[in-house]
């Protein structure tokens, strides 16, 4: 994939999104949702002084190339116009940078050599330092007489262990989006047509995964932090330069938490008309403290408590009704969530530890145990997980199809070599040799060794499908 999918929301600012201005004075670009100019109305727009002379140079040799060689073109400031509105949808696909600027990329990666004295001849590895998942918050709003319930209960960065995490992962909850109309439930992993298999499949994989790399669970917020903060993405982007800043192990829970850099968010209960309720606060994790603020964002700001205040690391000072109606709100969805995976019976799919994830969303438990009972955390760890049979079970499910492939790699090429004519081309193309490499390849996967160098791998989900 050497296109990236964009939504230039802030290009309609003449001058703000530079990068967009020059994508979209480019040749070959794909975009969706940008009105057609005629060479009439674009020198029109060039003739608008407060307009045409605040966007970046690029911009204003593309205007002129238009006027000049006529035609239907776009202006990265004028998204399309529907019913009457300028759409907040605008899209294009962005040429990848790495590719369309290859030098900054060569001199990116030889700067990294010649820092860490690597030869030219070895490998330059990048590795990822944490992943890191975004969060739409909004407030609560109304649109044309529905309501739209608050989510905005989240600091600028919190992080969950991976109960919490996969509460939200199998849920997939969202704020309310500037170019939607609602918010709820969303994501790929509840879109049928982007998947033909059972979300259980990518959702097993990704808790094997995050246990076996040791991935921290954190995220951030966009949107809204409270009622009344909108931040939109300004946090995202201040992500990468606050992680970069941080040495390996700051980039860990366990240090963050010993340091008091992470606070626990704990359940905790409120007088009701009908009684004691108990409000789901631990769903929300761990979220960072002033100390994070004024140790890592004090790296890029002089003033970073100006940047981020108490109320945003605390959202429920600014209103404790709408932080509860958020929570309240996030674990409705999940329930909702949850439900459907006992309802079509692809709960059966899940691993063990997917399993108590969906019951405690669905109803509060397993088997009768919460999930901060010891015993269940204890499960979501690499080498409980590591000594599990169902873990084995994974490493074993891989041999076995990769047992399968290789013999049907075998006969196919056994049966292009028996072809009557075609033993100069199996000569050609040396498939005698690539014969001898399949069952080579395929005695060594066969073997009880094999087996034990999966150990630490993702290896396979067991997929069974239903006979139709």
């Amino acid at each position: 994939e050497w296109r990236l999918f964009q939504r230039p929301d802030d290009a309609i600012l003449p001058g703000f999104d530079q990068q967009t201005e020059e994508d979209l004075a480019g040749d070959q670009v794909f975009v969706s949702n940008f009105k057609p100019i005629y060479e009439e109305e674009m020198r029109d727009l060039s003739e608008q002084v407060d307009f045409y002379e605040i966007l970046t140079e690029p911009m204003k040799k593309h205007m002129k190339r238009c006027i000049k060689e006529g035609g239907v073109n776009i202006c990265s400031a004028k998204p399309r116009i529907w019913n009457g509105q300028q759409t907040k949808n605008p899209r294009y696909l962005q040429v990848r940078p790495d590719v369309a600027k290859p030098q900054d990329k060569y001199l990116a990666e030889l700067g990294t050599r010649l820092y860490r004295r690597i030869p030219a001849s070895d490998p330059c590895v990048f590795p990822v330092a944490g992943v890191i998942s975004g969060r739409r918050n909004n407030p609560p709003d109304e649109i044309n007489g529905m309501k739209i319930l608050p989510l905005c209960v989240f600091n600028p960065i919190h992080y969950q262990e991976l109960p919490e995490l996969f509460m939200d992962f199998v849920c997939s909850v969202t704020g309310k989006s500037p170019s939607t109309t609602g918010a709820g439930s969303e994501g790929a992993l509840t879109k049928g047509p982007f998947n033909a298999i059972n979300a259980t499949a990518d959702l097993n994989n990704t808790l094997v995964s995050m246990l076996l790399t040791g991935y921290g669970g954190f995220s951030s917020a966009a949107g809204y932090i409270g009622p009344n903060y909108k931040v939109d993405h300004d946090i995202s982007l201040l992500i990468p330069e606050v992680w970069c800043r941080m040495a390996p192990k700051e980039r860990t829970a366990e240090w963050l938490i010993k340091n008091g850099e992470l606070e626990k968010i704990d359940d905790y209960e409120v007088d009701t008309p009908e009684g004691k309720k108990t409000i789901n606060a631990s769903r929300l994790g761990y979220r960072i403290t002033d100390k994070f603020v004024a140790h890592y964002f004090g790296r890029v700001f002089d003033n970073p408590a100006a940047a981020i205040n108490e109320d945003m690391l605390k959202p429920e000072l600014q209103s404790e009704e709408v932080f509860m109606d958020g929570i309240e709100n996030l674990c409705d969805a999940q329930k909702k969530s949850a439900l459907n995976y006992f309802k079509d019976g692809t709960i059966k799919y899940a691993c063990p530890l997917l399993k108590i994830v969906l019951h405690v969303m669905a109803y509060g438990h397993y088997e009768g145990k919460s999930i901060h009972d010891p015993e269940i955390r204890a499960l979501f760890t690499r080498e409980a997980m590591l000594k599990s049979d169902w873990y084995k079970q994974r490493l074993v499910t891989k041999q076995q199809r990769d047992t399968v492939r290789l013999m049907s790699n075998i006969k196919a090429l056994e049966d292009f070599m028996n072809r009557p004519g075609y033993a100069m081309e199996a000569a050609r193309l040396g498939v005698h040799d690539r014969l001898n490499a399949a069952h080579k390849e395929l005695a060594r996967v066969s073997s009880d060794k094999y087996l034990e160098e999966l150990v630490g791998t993702l290896g396979a989900d067991p997929i069974v499908f239903d006979e139709a």
